[in-house]
């Protein structure tokens, strides 16, 4: 979801607001053939009015090359991804927006407001309106993605230049990369070459809150079938023990054969990494068996809510987790083995003692 409208490269100031893009380096970087869509933004928060409803939202000026993205229109829940048509601008605004202000996109009659404080005013005049640069702008869609996203209103980027009194410099550009394209080997040589007066974000970056969020879960879910892990491993010891128990007698002709404790010790120890590697093994290969399918066919569904994405659990296939699955069970399983191997040398010095 974050995607449909999340770029795979953002370029942004370090300091400050706006840089100017007009510079021989991004020339050449807007005519790089890897690149598949080069985005100009200029945003800024500003106070938005329909009718008697005001609420303050992020506009967001964007060149051309933004309508390249083909996931918009599954995002738009009202209207059309419009930005311009022959009668000029239009906005497309974020369904929190619609929601608080009531925006109506059939009602030609009315349109939005933007409010914009003008630079270097001091907001002391008589008529507060001179302070302010109030532009009216058609709106043409809703888009609804995300709350974080629902606050901005899309606007095109001359729109934006005139609101803001800001001809040239702009906020951030916007990179999405053509299909085959490694984007991180991308991202490196971008940093490499753009200088130190620039940041440039992968979409792991931008939504950094939100990756946080989701390997917290991960982690803490890992933690709890560790648990559960630990649990089902004392059925394995118990299991185990028995085992030791019910082979008495043998372990007697084993050690009267010349058998040492160091071998009768390693027999059990394998035994039990036997048992419990092949259900680990089993495990991995039944799990990866469901989340193919759940790929495939979708078996697991989210919310029925908002399905303009996928209303399917998303799975991804990543090998450090089937590692990362396979070595603590082993770790756990080769405790239990030990414990339970530790039992049949004990019983071997009771058999002695006896003799």
């Amino acid at each position: 979801m974050f995607n449909t409208i999340t770029p795979q490269i953002v370029i942004s100031p370090l300091e400050g607001k706006t840089f100017n893009p007009n510079t021989a380096y991004f020339e050449t970087l807007k005519k790089n053939k890897d690149i598949y869509s080069y985005t100009e933004v200029l945003s800024e928060n500003a106070l938005l009015r329909y009718n008697d409803k005001q609420s303050v939202g992020l506009i967001k000026g964007v060149s051309e090359d933004y309508l390249k993205n083909k996931s918009l229109d599954s995002i738009t829940i009202d209207g059309s991804f419009i930005l311009e048509n022959k009668y000029g601008s239009n906005a497309v605004i974020g369904s929190a927006i619609q929601t608080y202000l009531m925006v109506n996109t059939t009602d030609p009659f009315n349109q939005l407001q933007v409010f914009s404080p003008k630079k270097g005013a001091k907001l002391r005049s008589i008529n507060p309106g001179d302070d302010f640069t109030i532009l009216s702008i058609p709106v043409s869609g809703v888009f609804e993605v995300q709350q974080d996203f629902d606050n901005i209103a899309i606007v095109p980027l001359k729109f934006a230049r005139e609101l803001l009194a800001e001809p040239e410099k702009i906020s951030a550009i916007e990179l999405n990369l053509k299909p085959g394209i490694n984007a991180d080997k991308f991202k490196e040589d971008l940093e490499a070459s753009i200088g130190v007066a620039f940041q440039v974000r992968d979409r792991i970056q931008q939504n950094s809150v939100l990756y946080n969020i989701l390997g917290s879960e991960k982690w803490a879910v890992y933690i709890i079938l560790t648990f559960i892990l630990i649990i089902a491993i004392f059925n394995i010891i118990g299991s185990l023990t028995m085992l030791v128990i019910d082979k008495i007698k043998d372990i007697a002709v084993l050690s009267s054969l010349g058998a040492g404790r160091k071998l009768i010790k390693r027999i059990f120890l394998f035994e039990g990494m036997m048992i419990t590697m092949t259900g680990c093994i089993a495990g991995l290969i039944v799990g990866f068996i469901f989340c193919l399918l759940q790929q495939h066919f979708g078996f697991v569904k989210m919310s029925q809510d908002n399905l303009l994405i996928t209303s399917s659990y998303p799975i991804g296939f990543k090998w450090k987790d089937f590692v990362l699955v396979f070595l603590t069970v082993g770790v756990f399983s080769f405790m239990a083995s030990a414990l339970s191997s530790n039992l049949s040398v004990k019983k071997i010095n009771h058999l002695n003692h006896d003799l």
